[in-house]
């Protein structure tokens, strides 16, 4: 029985309509799975093996390890600079790694060790602190202000980290420990071993066994830590040739900001240590090891799943340099020993300094090189070697060799005899000699000193015949013209020997005429102990200019002690010869030969030994140490010699100039070195058993100059 209102019509209506709903919802049910399928079809059939590439998607990383830097020998085969292993401390970031792990491994790390924290800066704080307080670093940036880019946003948090903040940490001792490791931490790569503390690593930092054992002990609890044997430089001969070999940066210095371009290009880290200067910058393309590598396999959510070892690296290569050990060894007690007892004579006391090099003439090998300085603070002597390439002098009459061959060139003939008496130009103070000497030649001229001499070569190169009180009128040109002349013997240009930083001496310019004369004499422009010795080896060869050197070969690294294969040798290298004729050079050589006979500047200082030479004394004034300001001005003598051994047939060149002694002193210290440092040179060669003995030390005569 129906419903009232409800017809059997209205019903079935309603069927229908139920009905169809049904099966729309079923189509579109049916539709659905359809999809479902083509979906599942076209992941398994078409993308299936590229999503099971990605699930199984591996990545490689790499990792180097430290090596030791090359080794450097003596010509003999001696070590001079090797390493010594140092055990260390590393960290390794992980692609993964957050930086609340760090945070986690430095707090567990500075619970095992002490760890420095001077070398902390605020910057290091606030990274920190920004990093171990997120939430709160977050509120320091305005809504808007988190829109930006995240190196923006974080350099708002920086700049924003309360002062308290920074206060609280450094009020606490331990919390600065986390700190320091944190930033250790954060210096490097992903994948790419920080040295976190070692021995050496800082000054007065020190890695105990004690924390060492503990370390290796919790290494399970400390992710990202290994421990390992680094290395560090090491000197067999202490401070000997220190200031040649240079320094190495540290792994917290890493490579120099100033060629950051250069070492990033070659491959270097950030935090890989580089020569810093001379020998060790020089050739750090060769002293620098092949690190060992490890190659890194990592699973698509940056989980290690692999290591291996590509490379197992090599040490740098080893340098072979020039010099004696034995020679330096001496050198270097000789010139300290000299100087100490020049600097106890009257009038000496501003004489803090004291340069000498010896050098093969043939080949320009430097065989030792030493230099001496004075402290006025503490009463020490320093090393001051590398003053030999770095500081200027004038050289006084060591340099009139060079300027009778100049005049030679210039067309005056061998032998010409010039009448020593003061010469009086207008607008000039007298020019003399210390004292008249009358008619002298040109050896003459070298075996007493003749001022006059050189000045009468000066005036004809600049074109000027002498008249008594007449103008002597010496042009831009005529100076230039002069210092082309000593150009040819490495005066006053570079000399080219394989070392950073070297001086050229100063040019200065001239207030009167007559200073063409002074530059003649060696008592204007200035020179380095170094072109001293490349100009006398000069004479001494016949008239080469050779390239002074410090490294003779490159050799590959070997196990054993000693060297290896030779990977480059460095051949003696021709600058230029000297615009002079043989008979040219072998007349200023007899001048320089009788320089130390009788008669000469030089006379009765070297005894048995046949050595050639030219002394020098410049008057200067003393404009040298600040704390000896007070003494500006003050009148004083550069005391020099350049010489060569054996006179006949040269072996070694030697070069010594010792500045600002005093007018009067009386002591002439740079015949002593000279002469002290051929006879050690003399020494070291097979000793003839029917040598007469050597005649005792101190029976030079004193002959001025």
């Amino acid at each position: 029985m129906t419903e009232p209102g409800n017809s059997q019509a209205d019903l079935r209506k309603l069927k229908k309509t139920r009905l169809i709903r049904i099966n729309v919802f079923f189509f579109f049910v049916f539709l659905l799975f359809v999809a479902l399928i083509i979906r599942l079809g076209v992941v398994q059939i078409v993308q299936g093996e590229e999503f099971s590439k990605e699930v199984s998607r591996t990545e490689s990383n790499y990792a180097s390890f430290p090596a030791p830097r090359g080794k450097m020998y003596d010509r003999n085969g001696n070590v001079l600079v090797e390493n010594i292993g140092v055990e260390a401390i590393t960290y390794t970031v992980e692609k993964t790694t957050k930086a609340s792990d760090k945070i986690e491994t430095a707090k567990a790390l500075a619970s095992l060790i002490e760890i420095p924290t001077e070398f902390l800066k605020d910057r290091d704080l606030k990274d920190y602190w920004v990093a171990a307080n997120p939430e709160e670093a977050a509120n320091l940036l305005k809504e808007k202000e988190k829109e930006k880019k995240g190196s923006e946003t974080y350099q708002l948090q920086i700049d924003r980290v309360p002062e308290t903040e920074l206060n609280k940490l450094k009020g606490n001792k331990n919390e600065l420990e986390v700190v320091a490791l944190y930033t250790r931490f954060s210096a490097g790569y992903a994948y790419e071993p920080q040295i976190v503390t070692a021995t050496g690593l800082t000054d007065g930092e020190e890695l105990t066994k004690e924390e060492l054992t503990r370390v290796a002990e919790n290494l399970e609890l400390l992710p990202g830590i290994d421990v390992i044997t680094d290395w560090k430089r090491s000197y067999p001969n202490g401070d000997l040739l220190t200031g040649v070999f240079g320094s190495v940066t540290t792994p917290k210095q890493g490579i120099l900001e100033a060629r950051k371009s250069y070492y990033t290009a070659r491959g270097y880290a950030r935090n890989e240590r580089v020569g810093r200067s001379n020998l060790e910058y020089q050739y750090e393309d060769y002293l620098n090891p092949r690190k060992a590598k490890v190659q890194y396999v990592t699973d698509s959510s940056g989980k290690v799943i692999s290591e291996t070892m590509i490379d197992e690296g090599r040490r740098g290569y080893d340098l072979k340099l020039s010099f004696d050990l034995e020679l330096q060894k001496q050198l270097d007690t000789i010139v300290e020993e000299e100087l100490r007892v020049a600097r106890g004579k009257t009038g000496n006391h501003l004489a803090d300094r004291a340069f000498a090099v010896m050098m093969d003439p043939n080949t320009g090998d430097v065989l030792a090189m030493s230099g001496k300085k004075y402290d006025f603070e503490d009463g020490k002597i320093n090393d001051y070697i590398i003053g030999n390439f770095t500081t200027q002098y004038e050289i006084g009459s060591t340099i009139k060799g060079a300027t009778v061959l100049a005049g030679y060139q210039h067309g005056i003939s061998r032998g010409t005899v010039y009448n020593d008496t003061p010469l009086i130009l207008k607008g000039t103070p007298i020019k003399k000699s210390v004292r008249n000497m009358g008619p002298v030649n040109d050896i003459t001229a070298l075996k007493r000193s003749s001022n006059v001499y050189m000045f009468r070569v000066a005036m004809e190169i600049a074109g000027e015949t002498y008249v008594p009180k007449g103008p002597f009128d010496a042009s831009s040109s005529d100076y230039q013209q002069m210092r082309n002349y000593y150009s040819q013997f490495g005066l006053g240009v570079k000399t080219g020997i394989d070392l950073p930083n070297e001086a050229i001496g100063q040019q200065t310019t001239a207030d009167n005429p007559g200073k063409l004369l002074d530059m003649a004499i060696g008592q204007f422009d200035t020179y380095t102990p170094l072109q001293m010795a490349q100009y006398v080896s000069t004479i001494a060869n016949g008239g080469y200019r050779v390239e002074p050197k410090i490294v003779n070969s490159i050799h590959s690294p070997v196990e054993e002690e000693g060297l290896g294969s030779i990977v480059t040798e460095h051949e003696t290298r021709i600058l230029n010869r000297i615009n002079n004729s043989e008979e040219d050079i072998r007349q200023v050589q007899r001048g320089f030969e009788a320089v130390t006979k009788t008669g000469g500047t030089a006379a009765g200082i070297f005894g048995k030994y046949d050595v050639a030479g030219k002394t020098g004394t410049s008057q200067t004034s003393y404009y040298a140490e600040e704390s000896k300001r007070a003494y500006y001005g003050t009148d004083t003598n550069n005391l020099a010699f350049v010489g060569y051994y054996p006179a006949s047939k040269p072996e070694v060149a030697i070069s010594v100039i010792v500045p600002y002694t005093g007018l009067r002193a009386g002591h002439p210290v740079n015949k002593y070195i000279a002469k002290r440092a051929i006879e050690a040179y003399a020494n070291l060669e097979p000793k003839d058993p029917n040598a007469e003995p050597e005649p005792p030390a101190g029976t030079a005569e004193n002959t001025e100059e």
